[in-house]
């Protein structure tokens, strides 16, 4: 079987709630729609890290933009900035088409419309350094596991079917 050389980057908790801080979890696993979606369109998926995940751990409390925006964290956010745009480049480099990002709406750390997350703002920086633009796309904030996600799930095939 051949491969489709198409890449998808997904922010951490689209295939992982188990990471997400624990009141805010809207999937026992993986968000199901979305990955079957993906999954379907042949395309592959790439798990950006989560460095809420990396810097505080599972046992972590909600918190704001404002609280996650220490120098400390957004140099964290920077380096995984910094190594996800390394492999982006090595795919693109191997004839490989990044399809887009899909981010977290309202998330301090991977929200990528309105306000943007620390680790988008970083991302993103990195990117327009590196002269790559890709398509993006939040998973909206009222978004549930095996509930009626048919508008959002329209949007992400309308942004994949595009390629």
């Amino acid at each position: 079987m051949h491969r489709s050389k198409k890449i998808l980057f997904v922010s951490h908790c689209v295939l992982n709630q188990n990471s997400v801080v624990k009141p805010l979890a809207r999937a026992k696993g993986a968000y199901r729609d979305i990955v079957s979606t993906i999954m379907e369109n042949g395309i592959g998926v790439h798990q950006l890290p989560c460095p809420e995940f990396k810097q505080l751990g599972l046992n972590r409390e909600p918190m704001s933009k404002v609280q996650y925006s220490t120098t400390e964290y957004r140099a964290l956010c920077h380096i995984c900035a910094v190594e996800t745009v390394e492999i982006i480049k090595h795919y693109k480099s191997e004839g490989y088409k990044i399809m887009g990002i899909i981010g977290i709406e309202q998330s301090p750390t991977c929200s990528i419309s309105g306000e943007q997350g620390i680790f988008m703002e970083e991302l993103f920086e990195e990117l327009k350094t590196h002269g790559i633009e890709l398509s993006t796309i939040d998973v909206p904030t009222i978004y549930q596991d095996k509930k009626d996600n048919n508008g959002f799930i329209k949007e992400l095939e309308k942004m994949i079917i595009q390629y």
